[in-house]
């Protein structure tokens, strides 16, 4: 049966605040302490409208492009691959083609003059397109372009060697950008794009990301989830097949859906020094995806609109604020880390915690599998997973994505259920799946995947703080603990974790 978040029971662990902070100081690290930018002020982080030109006259030897129509097109027409153009100040247009476009060449290096501003005056769908490697695009302002869902207004084709820097990418349509092998995403303002900030697909996948210093925010102005219900194309950005991705010191905030979304073979992800704010949904979700470390963020005030809707449905699905769906560590699948490791953060009054679930009906070839006609990274041939081969090991085991060998330690994790207006449905910790009913040919049906997630597959809190009077909610819904339950038998979670309520005002 299902009880308030704020019927805490006399068991529970009380300690002074002080003594808090002292349990985590003893560990590896307090939450937060080798944060190089999260523990500053908001503004401090602030990347958009700061942007200031790295390059007010033009570099030797550049070409300059003077605001006139279709002239960036035409002097990349007219130039060799490795040209370096330098656009000068005023607003910079591509006709009235909805296909007209800039199409680089290998090597070809944009720079923005201070003022330098890409309008696609809501005609153009693309800004820059073309499989052309190593192109560089500096100190642009890139506005107006009318991308469908799905696509990109910047590298529209996922060109390998990008970098893409310093600019100010905003109010287009789809995605601000697309991403190629080798791209380096660095000190961007990715503002109110219709889908996404980063679109991080390429057919066949991508590798050797990185994604560092940006301002991710106010993405998903076209709601697409009203759009489309259940299309899971919302965001401040999307990753889909990237293997070998570095997050590190972006601002990602007040983004209509999830902050970050990893969805289908993503691996080898390091999610490092972000600062993750107000978003809508989840701030981070890890789903049908291998071996990553989570650690040194601040999750500070997301979820909340998720979670109310929810709750004002009537749903007690535990929404994370950073939810793990199938997805989790293997060492067969190469990365830096056979785990997928979540410390050392901060969480500071959002909706939830930390969500692991596993879908025990979404395997390859079940029609419950969202992402359609793909298979875990473990099966080269989908068709194998059918009976009767899938009803035996090693099948049995790798046609489905699992959340396993998550370890969860040395994070602190603040709620106050006044500052949320909430006291149920809220402040929860949870590690859960479905009793299996689906397809009838399914080898997974009953409380197999229950008993595996809960119990067999290494999915472990230790060392954690928490303030605030926060539940948990192992195997299924309706099972919802105080600490003290969920620290003893059968679960044992969360050993040698501190446990306080919120100091009283009274």
């Amino acid at each position: 049966m299902a009880r308030s978040a704020l019927a805490l029971t006399a068991a529970v662990v009380l300690v002074e605040l002080s003594s808090v902070v002292a349990a985590t100081a003893a560990g590896a690290q307090v939450a937060g302490a080798q944060m190089s930018r999260t523990d500053v002020a908001d503004d401090q982080w602030a990347v958009c409208d700061r942007i200031t030109t790295d390059h007010p006259t033009p570099p030797a030897g550049a070409v300059v492009v003077e605001p006139v129509d279709g002239g960036v097109q035409g002097a990349t027409a007219e130039h060799p691959a490795g040209t370096t153009f330098w656009l000068a100040p005023g607003t910079h247009t591509l006709g009235e083609d909805e296909f007209g476009q800039v199409m680089p060449k290998d090597g070809n290096v944009y720079l923005g003059a201070r003022d330098a501003i890409l309008d696609g005056r809501d005609r153009n769908r693309y800004a820059f397109t073309g499989d052309a490697d190593d192109v560089v695009l500096r100190n642009l302002t890139v506005v107006n372009f009318v991308a469908p869902r799905d696509e990109g207004v910047v590298n529209h084709d996922s060109g390998d060697g990008w970098v893409i820097e310093h600019n100010t990418i905003q109010n287009n349509g789809g995605a601000a950008l697309m991403a190629g092998v080798g791209q380096v995403v660095r000190g961007n303002c990715l503002r109110d794009n219709g889908q996404y900030g980063i679109n991080a697909y390429k057919p066949g996948g991508l590798a050797s990301l990185v994604v560092e210093g940006n301002e991710i925010t106010g993405n998903n102005t076209d709601d697409w989830e009203s759009q489309t219900p259940g299309c899971g194309c919302t965001g401040g950005a999307k990753f889909w097949a990237v293997d070998g991705a570095d997050i590190r010191d972006n601002w990602v905030h007040d983004n209509r859906g999830a902050g970050l979304w990893a969805d289908t073979n993503n691996n080898d992800f390091l999610v490092e020094r972000n600062l993750f704010e107000n978003n809508d949904a989840e701030a981070f979700f890890y789903e049908t995806s291998y071996n990553a470390v989570i650690r040194d963020n601040v999750f500070r005030g997301n979820t909340i609109v998720q979670g109310r809707a929810f709750a004002g449905r009537g749903d007690d699905f535990p929404v994370g604020t950073v939810y793990v769906s199938e997805s989790g560590g293997d060492p067969r699948v190469p990365a830096r880390t056979d785990r997928l490791e979540i410390q050392h953060n901060t969480f500071e009054h959002n909706w939830s915690g930390i969500t692991l679930w596993e879908n025990a009906d979404r395997f390859c070839n079940s029609p419950a599998n969202t992402s359609t006609g793909h298979c875990t990274k473990l099966v080269a041939e989908p068709g194998q997973c059918t009976q009767p081969a899938i009803a035996q090991k090693p099948l049995l085991d790798d046609c489905r994505w699992k959340t396993q060998r998550v370890d969860i330690h040395d994070n602190r994790f603040t709620f106050d259920p006044a500052a949320l207006n909430c006291d149920t449905l809220c402040g929860r910790m949870a590690v859960l799946s479905n009793w299996g009913t689906y397809p009838e040919w399914s080898p997974y049906m009953g409380q197999a995947v229950q008993q595996a997630i809960t119990f067999e597959q290494e999915n472990t809190w230790r060392d954690n703080v928490y303030v605030g009077p926060w539940t948990f909610t192992p195997y299924d819904r309706s099972r919802v603990l105080q600490p003290p339950e969920w620290q003893g038998d059968p679960y044992q979670q969360d050993v040698c974790s501190a446990f306080t309520l919120l100091p009283t005002t009274c």
